[in-house]
């Protein structure tokens, strides 16, 4: 795990936002990316636009869309770290991308380039935790922490995936796709507490976390959220200001100001 990554997962709550790479433009993502840093991000999540996310909801799919339709690739993505590296970000960047397209691109090919590229992990929603031995030590030779996530499913899974995990548990609030929701799953906190009993790194949050009175009810028995498809949403409402740079300052900003306000509770304890 790289220091960066190890130093942030040791804040007592932490917040996570997810925005798409490309989502409207390389330069858009940069901009956005770097004033989530200034909105309080403690780790960001980066995805990797692919043409089936299968784990993503209709918010999402579109940004990845597109970003697509932009020309984003894999390797720009990869790219785009280290340039926001070079513009001064320095909270750690979660990958998150789908099996097909890393085994396309090579699991060593892909480490070596995060790595080199200021990359902290990577989260990949359909890889199996029993199938993922072997890209995992790949991921620790370079220092890069590979996510797991756990779902509520069987209580042997879920303390397997959790006594295991690396970096921070990414807990899924419910089944099913990404997607903004009204209420949280009835009982979240009950798997929550089986998670935590067996886990020993911060367990956070995600799928379906979109309002400021939510974030703070999580992080009343969690170690934090994920932010993703409020956030994108924001974005996708914003496409054309952000993909003109005599408008992005002001649309980035509005989206600096949405972010703020999602996890206030927790700053102003």
């Amino acid at each position: 795990m790289s220091e960066r990554l190890r130093k942030a997962v040791t804040k007592e709550k932490l917040f996570i936002p997810f925005i798409t790479a490309g989502d409207p433009t390389i330069e858009a993502t940069i901009e956005l990316a770097l004033s989530l840093e200034r909105a309080g991000a403690d780790v960001i999540e980066l995805g990797i636009p692919y043409s089936d996310p299968l784990a993503d909801g209709p918010v999402i799919q579109a940004a990845s869309k597109r970003a697509l339709t932009a020309g984003m690739t894999f390797a720009k993505a990869l790219e785009m770290v280290s340039k926001l590296r070079e513009r001064g970000l320095n909270a750690p960047v979660i990958l998150f991308t789908y099996a097909n397209p890393l085994l396309q691109y090579g699991f060593t090919q892909f480490v070596n380039e995060a790595s080199a590229f200021g990359v902290d992990g990577i989260l990949v929603p359909d890889l199996p935790f029993e199938e993922s031995e072997e890209f995992g030590d790949i991921c620790a030779k370079e220092d890069l922490a590979l996510i797991s996530l756990v779902a509520p499913t069987s209580k042997e899974r879920v303390e397997k995936i959790a006594s295991s995990a690396k970096g921070f548990l990414y807990c899924v609030s419910s089944l099913g796709v990404t997607g903004t929701r009204n209420e949280l799953h009835p009982d979240l906190k009950q798997f929550l507490q089986v998670v935590k009993n067996s886990a020993s790194i911060p367990c956070v949050v995600g799928f379906g976390v979109s309002q400021a009175d939510q974030v703070e009810e999580i992080n009343r028995y969690a170690d934090g959220v994920v932010v993703g498809s409020a956030i994108v949403k924001q974005i996708g409402s914003l496409t054309n200001e952000l993909s003109q740079p005599e408008s992005r300052s002001a649309a980035v900003a509005k989206v600096e100001a949405f972010v703020k306000q999602l996890h206030q509770p927790v700053a102003s304890r």
